[in-house]
């Protein structure tokens, strides 16, 4: 139980890695607060031992605010919710742009600054470090792919992040780290394979494109988050960690 006495907050919980990742972190003995804007997804946890499901639209900042604001402490923060857009830089629009980075980092931004009060307190009370965990991606400041500009855009964004919060509380019980998945068999991923002409093709490609010869699956993710959120990993911060099945070699 490497997570026994905890309490987790994570964001995009409804599916996917946020899903697999509330079901490790419960197994694993944590008190976990599973968010999503996704009312319908959050049913699943409907009985579940150990996760607190509730609706949070992370484009809200005073919604991120308010759901912090019930939580009495948080240890660890799960920032899983992001977006991902198709296509190179003379194809982008504005508003492309806007919602990536308002998804895929202010709400990191909004999510980190409105916890990191509680953590701080906790850690001059007890001298308890907390752990805040954040969604990149291979398609970042870490590896260019093709046709995802503005996406690679936002991830390359959200390592900077990571890494300044890092820096700025390192010594305050802090530790912010990232991970960097290659592509994940999720429902969102089965959507934008579903919008390509020719879906089969499009599956295809992106197996083909993994040197593993397949996609990584949500609960092959989910661990290497645990690692970070528990005391297993109380050296590490400021890193950038590639689950992405070779596509860095």
């Amino acid at each position: 139980m490497r997570l026994k006495g905890k309490t987790a907050l994570i964001t995009a919980a409804g599916q996917g890695i946020g899903e697999a990742t509330a079901r490790a972190f419960a197994a694993e003995g944590a008190t976990v607060y599973a968010t999503d804007v996704n009312a319908a997804l959050l049913k699943k946890f409907d009985g579940v031992a150990n996760i607190h499901a509730s609706v949070l639209d992370v484009l809200d900042k005073q919604a991120i605010q308010a759901q912090v604001a019930k939580i009495s402490q948080i240890d660890i923060v799960f920032n899983c919710a992001g977006y991902v857009h198709n296509g190179p830089i003379l194809g982008a629009t504005d508003d492309e742009w806007n919602f990536a980075f308002n998804l895929n980092v202010r709400s990191q931004f909004w999510m980190i600054q409105a916890v990191l009060p509680k953590m701080l307190a906790h850690f001059e009370k007890t001298g308890q470090s907390s752990s805040i965990i954040n969604m990149a991606s291979v398609c970042s400041s870490v590896k260019g792919i093709p046709n995802r500009f503005v996406y690679g855009s936002s991830k390359a964004a959200v390592i900077g992040l990571t890494k300044s919060v890092a820096a700025d509380y390192v010594r305050q019980g802090i530790r912010c780290n990232c991970i960097c998945p290659g592509t994940v068999d999720t429902p969102s991923l089965h959507d934008r394979i579903n919008s390509y002409d020719d879906p089969v093709k499009a599956r295809q490609d992106f197996i083909n494109r993994q040197p593993m010869g397949r996609l990584a699956q949500a609960h092959e993710i989910a661990p290497i988050v645990t690692f970070l959120a528990s005391d297993e990993s109380v050296f590490a911060t400021g890193n950038a960690y590639m689950v992405d099945g070779g596509m860095t070699i």
